[in-house]
């Protein structure tokens, strides 16, 4: 069952057991039934739809990314055209632009980041799946803790562990006294606001994009359904216009928090590359 379907069959219950009108979508619609349970090295794992559709869109950007680059041309076809459009934006806007002249070894990363977020954003508009992975916190945030490890890592090996707490905790020109109040708000900018933010920022918009699509979606299903009261039949097309210019937004937001993500994951690590003062 999809999530638009999901949810409608929800709001109908809800609607059918209160004898109420239009009931919105909950958070639950994120929290799907589980389809199946293992344990892996004493781990427990379960699968749900939302884990189901992320399998989907990784096999399939890997599979486009196979498909364009198999048998590439001088003249590219538009499938490798678009696929070198994407690789170039990673490896030009986002490392060489933005990390400076040491941004090689990171392009890979970066390239994994973006095409990955981006796939599985996607799935918010395409029929039959119809929500993001990423409108689930546990997604960004896994991503945003292995941004934090990797540019926590770098930034060591670059300025030993101790230049480096020494960079974070002590900036340059800030008086001695000022350090007493600057110094735990760094740290704690560093280690602990840093990783969040990076995480709620994609979560925040995937999640209120789904949520406006489904409530002006199934708005437009309910008004339709109650055409002989108080005129809603009149009010439903304009439900659906909204629905539709949502989906049109989103495409935006797709691509957007796809780059915003890996962008600042760049602007982390130029700032990992640099030598400590």
């Amino acid at each position: 069952m999809t999530s638009s379907a999901h949810a409608l069959a929800s709001v109908l219950a809800v609607e059918s057991d209160s004898g109420g009108g239009f009931v919105s979508p909950t958070i639950e619609e994120f929290y799907p039934p589980s389809l199946a349970e293992f344990s892996l090295l004493g781990i427990d794992f379960t699968i749900t739809r939302i884990t189901i559709i992320s399998f989907i869109a990784t096999a399939a950007i890997l599979l486009f990314m196979v498909l364009a680059t198999r048998n590439p041309t001088i003249v590219p076809r538009k499938a490798q055209w678009l696929m070198e459009s994407g690789y170039s934006l990673v490896r030009d806007n986002l490392g060489r632009d933005v990390i400076g002249p040491r941004y090689k070894p990171f392009v890979p990363f970066l390239g994994a980041l973006f095409f990955f977020i981006l796939a599985n954003n996607a799935m918010s508009i395409i029929p039959f799946f119809q929500i993001s992975p990423m409108s689930k916190f546990a997604y960004p945030l896994v991503l945003a803790i292995l941004v934090y490890i990797l540019y926590n890592v770098v930034s060591i090996k670059n300025k030993g562990l101790g230049g480096y707490l020494k960079e974070v905790a002590i900036p340059s020109g800030v008086p001695i006294p000022f350090l007493l109040l600057v110094t735990p708000i760094e740290l704690l900018q560093m280690f602990i606001i840093r990783p969040f933010t990076l995480a709620v920022r994609l979560f925040a918009n995937l999640f209120a994009g789904h949520m406006l699509l489904v409530v002006f979606s199934l708005g437009t299903v309910y008004l339709l359904g109650k055409f002989d009261e108080n005129y809603s039949v009149i009010f439903a097309p304009f439900s659906f216009l909204m629905a539709l210019f949502m989906t049109f937004f989103e495409v935006l937001v797709i691509v957007l928090q796809a780059y915003v993500f890996t962008v600042l994951t760049a602007t982390y690590l130029n700032g990992a590359v640099e030598k400590a003062h």
